[in-house]
């Protein structure tokens, strides 16, 4: 990408400031209730991109697609989730944990290169994502039902410098490090999903790569509504 910030994590509150080493256990309980309506507020923004992120984030949860209602409200103090313009890249708690983030100043998703002049397949692509997070899922790569032949070194080699600039352990947590399959819901790798992180040729043994992908794949929508009946 040619902007050094456009980069994504996602994290759970109840694991603010660590590594998250507990990350696996919180999955199933980071669902939200089938039927429950999530407050959302902005902390900033300004208001032409305020308006994209809520008409984007509405797929999730449009007829046929998670029963759940997204609640905007005018005083993000009052929200569960409370989303900001101001930080670098794009990140989510993961779930409910957003509740765990009780300092309500603060934001539990970011969206750092979203402005006015950002096209809307850009806008789109990143919101569903996001999205994806504070609905429960984890990045696709992390599936526990595995196929990506990882090569290693060029993986480490990449994420080691900017913009990441991670260390060997974050690389190994964050990249090669599944979820566990007794403790997540999951299906099958799904390389379409909006949840799968882009995927270079050089960082597999094999070519297998992914793009940036901007819809929600076949697999998302049917797991969506299978989580959130």
């Amino acid at each position: 990408m040619s902007n050094d910030n456009q980069w994504c994590f996602a994290w759970f509150g109840a694991t603010e400031g660590s590594e998250g080493k507990d990350r696996a256990a919180l999955v199933k309980g980071a669902k939200w209730k089938s039927g429950d309506s999530i407050t959302i507020g902005f902390l900033d923004g300004q208001a032409p991109v305020q308006q994209r992120v809520r008409a984007a984030c509405q797929e999730w949860v449009a007829p046929g697609m998670a029963n759940l209602t997204f609640s905007f409200l005018n005083d993000p103090k009052k929200a569960l989730v409370r989303i900001s313009f101001e930080h670098p890249g794009s990140w989510s708690t993961i779930g409910t944990t957003c509740r765990q983030v009780t300092d309500k100043s603060k934001p539990t998703m970011n969206y750092g290169w979203l402005t006015p002049t950002t096209t809307d397949d850009e806008v789109r692509r990143v919101v569903l994502h996001e999205f994806g997070h504070m609905l429960g899922l984890i990045h696709e790569h992390q599936n526990p039902a595995g196929g990506i032949p990882w090569n290693k070194d060029a993986v480490i080699k990449d994420l080691s410098g900017p913009p990441n600039n991670w260390s060997r352990d974050t690389i190994e947590f964050n990249m090669f490090q599944p979820y566990a399959k007794k403790e997540v819901n999951f299906t099958k790798l799904d390389p379409n999903s909006i949840m799968m992180y882009p995927i270079p040729k050089t960082w597999t043994t094999t070519g297998f790569s992914v793009g940036l992908n901007s819809e929600l794949s076949s697999a998302d929508r049917a797991f969506i509504k299978a989580q959130y009946r």
